[in-house]
């Protein structure tokens, strides 16, 4: 399957020689210019402890590549830290680098004419920005995740960066002491890889391996283990192969892999982001999928395991106990996964999971067996009604209670959200909303992990409900609802909330409404103007210009 540029260099020998010449600089030879020319986009970067060990997996990516007879080009994209900038207005930049990811993959493999595509990846974005170019392109492709960080250690228990944000709200509450606030934040981190729980980051690498387009057990792999450099240069090979048997993406992410994908996300417990994000790839492979899959998916798919951030363990504790193919195959046993769908190495997904065992472990305690659930239905639950007419995304997991109702407690950022929060001012029984942090009021649709965080070290998780037009980390648990849409910034019905109105949160109803009179929802309606841009320039105004609704995965090609 010879690439454009190869062809062309081969027809057009004369005009091309300008081409082959620069490909020579390189270290192409004769010989190489009859061999495909495999990408390896890596997001390596020392910004984030994500992708501090990416460079290595690349090497070793490109090392195999070579050696199964391709010609590998490793170039680079670009990555932010949502650990490091959460909280703050970098936060902004997160959801925008998605889609800096896809384009510059993109434009790259679209450019040097590339016959496939090995992406590395690692920090939450890196997954989601690299499927989407892959299902853009539609040529040869795999993922590679970074892999997971190891779980840091303090007074017998596990730690994950979650931790530290908890811990400052505990700090606050007055229930720990500046030494243990420092102890937690010195060891919460302790080597590379991405967040350990299961967050964003290894809910996405999960759903892809999930969907075929990861080798089986490499999104739960420790960054620092010599086992995912393995994996890395394995994904090289077969993917010189799927560039040789001409397996495209499109083929592997098809409906039922998206229905796979969001099985594995609500057996795991994962995170609030699988939902946007899973919405933009379909979007980019052409495949029809809305909020209402979820919705159904989550009906008879029950979550399976006990991982943080609401339960005990990380995702190294899920990779000892059978990592993803044990879950998968328990799904597979009871109906609820497509096993003839195709994956990357050639295998259907029944192929694939031949041999593993039709139920966990009895020695573990991370993989729950189908006849006892963490949860009989997912954690990830689609809410309707007059505050979110297109819908809005629960995480359910951990909490007492799935019912709330009462007033509303209104803040126009995060920060004087947090800053209210750490003041004591948040009661039980409020329903906190943050509002103009969505996709384009933002812009960016900034996390809201500190004051989740900061809510449950001060002990309010369980009796405070949240509302945001903003996302969630997927480090975030409790009585949460976030992608509100329409978002305020163009006037939904969550820019009209007051004060002191009554808001109900019910999960089990699916419905987010406010006993507000649809009389006096119009009056304030009418009484609305949409808020200057805050960005009038820069990538942040351009983001704003062209986002759509979250409702719609935010993306920015429509």
């Amino acid at each position: 399957m010879p690439s454009q540029l190869r062809s062309s260099a081969i027809t057009h020998g004369v005009q091309r020689a300008p081409n082959r010449a620069m490909l020579r600089a390189v270290g192409f030879q004769d010989a190489d210019f009859e061999k495909p020319i495999v990408g390896i986009a890596s997001g390596w970067s020392t910004i984030t402890p994500c992708n501090a060990g990416l460079d290595v997996l690349a090497r070793r990516a490109e090392g195999a590549a070579r050696a199964s007879g391709a010609m590998p080009q490793v170039f680079g994209t670009i990555t932010v830290s949502d650990g490091i900038s959460m909280g703050t207005e970098g936060m902004k930049y997160s959801l925008v680098s998605r889609e800096v990811i896809a384009d510059s993959i993109e434009t790259v493999c679209g450019a040097q004419s590339m016959d496939g595509v090995i992406a590395i990846g690692g920090c939450d974005k890196n997954m989601p920005g690299a499927m989407i170019a892959i299902a853009r392109m539609n040529i040869p492709a795999i993922f590679v995740y970074g892999g997971t960080i190891k779980p840091g250690h303090y007074a017998g228990r596990d730690l994950t960066v979650v931790s530290a944000f908890e811990a400052v709200g505990q700090h606050s509450a007055g229930r720990i002491d500046d030494a243990e606030l420092g102890e937690v934040e010195r060891r919460a981190c302790p080597g590379k890889g991405s967040c350990g729980g299961m967050f964003t980051a290894n809910t996405m690498s999960s759903v892809f391996e999930a969907m075929g387009m990861s080798l089986p057990y490499s999104s739960t792999m420790a960054a620092e283990d010599e086992e995912k450099a393995e994996s890395a240069a394995e994904s090289a090979r077969i993917l010189v192969d799927a560039v040789r048997g001409g397996l495209l993406p499109r083929r592997i992410l098809t409906r039922q892999a998206f229905e796979n994908g969001i099985a594995v996300v609500m057996a795991l417990g994962g995170s609030t982001n699988a939902v946007l994000h899973l919405l933009a790839i379909a979007r980019a492979a052409e495949v029809p999928l809305t909020l209402d899959d979820f919705e159904a998916v989550r009906a008879r798919v029950p979550v399976l395991c006990d991982l943080k951030p609401s339960g005990r363990f990380v995702a190294t504790d899920l990779h000892r106990a059978g990592g993803v193919p044990q879950v998968m195959k328990i799904l597979l046993e009871h109906g609820v996964l497509h096993g003839d769908a195709l994956t990357v190495t050639g295998r259907t997904v029944e192929e694939t999971l031949r041999e593993v065992p039709a139920a966990p472990r009895a020695d573990q305690e991370v993989i729950r067996p189908w006849s006892r659930p963490i949860y009989a239905q997912g954690h990830l639950a689609i809410l309707r009604g007059n505050l979110a007419p297109e819908g809005s995304v629960a995480k359910i997991t951990g909490v007492k209670s799935p019912r709330i109702t009462g007033p509303a407690r209104v803040f126009e950022s995060e920060e004087s959200c947090l800053e209210a929060i750490l003041r004591g001012v948040i009661r039980p029984g409020d329903v906190v909303v943050i509002r103009y942090e969505g996709p384009r009021g933002g812009p960016g649709m900034r996390e809201m992990l500190a004051p989740t965080s900061a809510l449950i070290g001060a002990g309010l998780g369980d009796s405070v409900g949240l509302i945001t037009d903003g996302r969630f980390s997927g480090g975030t648990y409790g009585l949460v609802v976030g992608h509100v849409a329409p978002e305020a910034a163009v006037g939904g019905p969550i820019a009209l909330v007051a004060e002191g109105d009554a808001i109900t949160i019910d999960a089990e109803q699916r419905l987010l409404a406010t006993d507000v009179s649809e009389r006096e929802l119009a009056r304030r309606r009418s009484a609305w103007n949409p808020p200057a841009p805050r960005y009038t320039a820069g990538v942040l105004h351009k983001y704003a210009r062209q986002v759509s609704s979250a409702s719609l995965g935010a993306v920015t090609d429509l």
